[in-house]
């Protein structure tokens, strides 16, 4: 693996949406693809946006990393990759990364699960799992100091760790203190979007024979779990991305990624901060998707989704959709409410959207 050193590693990752440029309620109609990446070998479900350089962050499935960020010098583009992150020895299948104004975290699949934290050239083995389930799939932070992690269930419930120390030391939730798992319920490391946060408050997707929300109203102190509509019943099926606008207003989808076209039930939406969820657009495309995000600054009324079968917008909260490209992503993130990063199988994109 070549040794790629990383000028300017994880800076501060902007959650709050105030300096964007609002959308005005325009409605997306079309999608300019540059591909700034393009890698046969390459294969990304984790990324994240660095909205000072305009860049963003991204994990492979080989164990490295990439940077793409904007030149103070000459306002240019450009790339960093690959860059080590684990040692050569160790092959890390990584599917979930966060950062922090300090600090990157890069998470992988599987057992042993390894979590790295990530300052400049510095990489440190936080945590491990040897559970011979362990299989963890998302990766998220409430501030500098708390993050939080979940992968498929271990012991009778969903493997859940926490930091409260900025990523220095992880600890694992006990299955008294989570609500139990059920048969066949686990969940889909697909793109990075299995756990949502605003504020204090958390949402957890699960999919497969089950697929339903975890909730906590407290930064993973308690735990509530509520029942979802959407397609469930095979190892194959249910939720693997969902999104929240805001503390109501939150949109799941899914369906069954062997039956790509397959349109019913896989896009559900909550009204009520994730307690009932309704089906919508059932029996209509898209079909399986493996990620959703809000376009940002939209009260909440547009959605793009993406997956391997291409891209499709709404601009009605969910309960119409357009295709507007073939192009396969496995996820995306905004940078604003007109431009966002898209990763998946030999690319990763930025993506200009026209209203």
């Amino acid at each position: 693996m070549k040794k790629i050193h990383l000028i300017v590693l994880f800076v501060l990752f902007v959650f709050a949406c105030g300096n964007l440029k609002p959308t005005k309620n325009k409605n997306i109609t079309a999608v300019e693809i540059e591909h700034i990446i393009e890698d046969s070998l390459l294969n990304v479900r984790a990324l994240e946006i660095v909205k000072e350089t305009q860049g963003a962050y991204f994990l492979t499935s080989k164990g490295d990393a990439g940077h793409i960020y904007k030149s103070e010098h000459d306002n240019k583009m450009n790339v960093e990759y690959p860059i080590q992150v684990g040692p050569d020895s160790i092959n890390n299948n990584f599917r979930s990364l966060a950062v922090t104004s300090k600090n990157g975290f890069a998470l992988s699949i599987e057992s042993p699960a390894r979590l790295y934290k990530i300052k400049n050239d510095e990489k440190q083995l936080v945590y491990q799992e040897n559970h011979p389930d362990a299989f963890y799939d998302a990766l998220e932070f409430w501030n500098d100091k708390e993050g939080i992690a979940m992968g498929d269930p271990t012991d009778g419930c969903l493997s859940i760790i926490i930091t409260r120390d900025g990523g220095n030391n992880w600890f694992k939730l006990p299955c008294e203190d989570l609500p139990k798992a059920k048969e066949g319920e686990a969940a889909f490391a697909a793109s990075d979007t299995n756990i949502v946060i605003v504020g204090d408050k958390t949402w957890i997707v699960t999919g497969g024979k089950s697929s339903r929300v975890c909730y906590s109203p407290n930064k993973g102190k308690t735990w509530q779990v509520f029942e979802t509509p959407i397609i469930q019943g095979k190892e194959t099926t249910g939720m693997y991305s969902v999104d929240f606008y805001d503390e109501q207003n939150g949109f799941a989808i899914g369906g069954d990624y062997t039956k790509p076209d397959s349109n019913i039930a896989n896009k559900i939406r909550t009204s009520d901060g994730g307690k009932t969820w309704t089906s919508v657009a059932s029996g209509e495309n898209p079909g399986f998707r493996s990620c959703v995000q809000y376009v940002p600054n939209s009260n909440g009324k547009s959605l793009v989704a993406v997956g391997f079968k291409g891209v499709d917008v709404s601009n009605d909260a969910g309960n119409t959709w357009q295709h507007i490209s073939d192009q396969s992503f496995y996820t995306i993130r905004f940078v604003d409410g007109f431009t966002a990063y898209a990763a998946g199988a030999g690319k990763v994109s930025k993506l200009h959207f026209k209203m």
